[in-house]
């Protein structure tokens, strides 16, 4: 043995715990245990190192990134009887519905579909009462607009147990569109990308803001205010629309702005008398051309005047529109 593993053994055997330990009936005696013979240590221990063989990954592995899933091809819900899945294409995707485009009765015959599916998250009695509340309120005030000569969907078709609610097919561009080609075609003349155009588009822009305003004020005037006025629920029909007609998703006209502005998406509409509503109803129009449209919102004024020379009592509602627009300021401001 070395020399310093005797030295090593020495101070190992002098190092002592010092117990206590009583007795019963027995003075306290002081017991000394070497440090490697104590009972209650354990025997000294040297770590265990481990070899490149035994460790093992605690991360995953890398792997390569799944490509994001493509638009599905079929519908996403299935449709009662008789519509099949054959024929269908989906227009958009609200909170409430699905609004599909398919043909009804006729291959000839497109059309609209509005469907409620079933809710998951709500009680099956409170979710198919109001699924049947909606769709008749829709229908009635739908066919009401119709009756009394307001440009609206017709229309064909409801069951409010299935939950599908069949309009007539609107053919042209939504308002939004127009404006949206409108604008591009400025920003151009600015740049001088284009040639400063003539009168007659400015002309045919103003003159669509004045049907707007005058479809509006014909929808108030009958009592009827349509919860989400934007730029988007009004389309600007073909005239003679055939078809093989351009959609929604081709560019709109440029000059050409002929036809008549139709109201759709009356899934939050009301029946009221109160001026307070329709100002309401002209603010959220309001709103819309300043959020979507910044270059068309002068184009609004036009909007105002039309519908002020729409129906006898549209100068109090626009009065109204002044105290809305004092309490939207408040309360952006306010947060």
């Amino acid at each position: 043995m070395t020399r310093r593993g005797t030295c090593n053994r020495k101070r190992e055997i002098s190092k002592t715990t010092r117990y206590l330990s009583v007795h019963h009936n027995s003075p306290l005696r002081i017991v000394n245990f070497p440090a490697h013979t104590c009972p209650l240590s354990p025997p000294p221990t040297r770590p265990r190192t481990m070899s490149p063989t035994e460790i093992t990954p605690t991360a995953e592995p890398l792997r390569a990134p799944t490509p994001p899933p493509s638009a599905p091809s079929h519908p996403l819900h299935t449709l009662p009887p008789p519509f099949t899945n054959s024929n269908l294409t989906l227009l958009t995707q609200g909170a409430e519905a699905l609004v599909y485009k398919t043909t009804f009765l006729t291959p000839s015959t497109s059309c609209v579909v509005k469907y409620r599916p079933p809710k998951p998250y709500r009680h099956p009695t409170l979710d198919k009462r109001l699924t049947k509340a909606r769709l008749l309120a829709e229908a009635r005030v739908l066919v009401r607009c119709k009756k009394e000569g307001v440009a609206v969907p017709g229309v064909l078709g409801a069951d409010w147990e299935a939950g599908w609610l069949v309009l007539e097919w609107v053919e042209g561009w939504t308002v939004r569109r127009v404006l949206d080609g409108w604008a591009e075609g400025v920003a151009k003349e600015k740049s001088g990308e284009r040639e400063d155009g003539d009168r007659s588009r400015e002309e045919n822009i103003l003159d669509l803001m004045g049907r707007v305003g005058r479809c509006v004020g014909k929808l108030h005037d009958i009592g009827v205010c349509h919860g989400d006025l934007t730029t988007s629920n009004l389309m600007l029909r073909i005239p003679d629309a055939s078809p093989s007609s351009p959609t929604d998703t081709q560019p709109a006209p440029s000059s050409s702005l002929a036809g008549e502005i139709t109201l759709i998406d009356f899934g939050l509409a009301t029946q009221m008398i109160q001026d307070e509503d329709r100002a309401v109803d002209l603010y959220v129009l309001e709103r819309a051309f300043a959020a979507t449209h910044p270059a068309a919102e002068p184009l609004f004024q036009e909007v105002l005047r039309a519908y002020g020379e729409s129906y006898k009592g549209a100068r109090s509602v626009l009065r109204k529109l002044e105290d809305v627009r004092l309490r939207g300021r408040k309360r952006s401001m306010l947060g």
